[in-house]
């Protein structure tokens, strides 16, 4: 069985709030799972001790088992120094899209013909 650690969402509309749960990959985001590990509260602030709480002893235990935690969770983990940091790396991130990347090129050569009209 594939485990996953992973969040599990809870709260009303406009207001998560999140479960850490260890489960099979299979199962539904907010269905069965296997057993509950922690909480993540983004509503509060950045700083805030009660944002993410965890079992660490158990988020070790499900991690020596095999369990992968997903994207978020790892990033929590990496925070509190379980897992080691990956390097990511998107290089796309600042690029501008291609539309954007026309607009650009049109502005600059509007800004370059009118300053060849000044330069006369």
């Amino acid at each position: 069985m594939a485990m996953k650690i992973r969040l599990a969402r809870g709260g009303s509309k406009k207001r998560p709030f999140y479960s850490i749960v260890a489960s099979d990959s299979r199962s539904p985001r907010d269905g069965r799972f296997v057993e509950k590990l922690g909480t993540y509260n983004p509503m509060l602030a950045k700083d805030s001790e009660d944002r993410v709480k965890m079992n660490m002893e158990r988020v070790t235990y499900w991690l020596g088992q095999g369990a992968q935690p997903t994207d978020r969770v790892a990033r929590f983990l990496e925070a509190a120094n379980v897992i080691e940091k990956k390097v990511r790396a998107n290089e796309k991130a600042g690029v501008p899209g291609k539309a954007a990347q026309e607009r650009a090129k049109a502005k600059a050569a509007k800004a370059a013909a009118a300053d060849e009209a000044t330069a006369e």
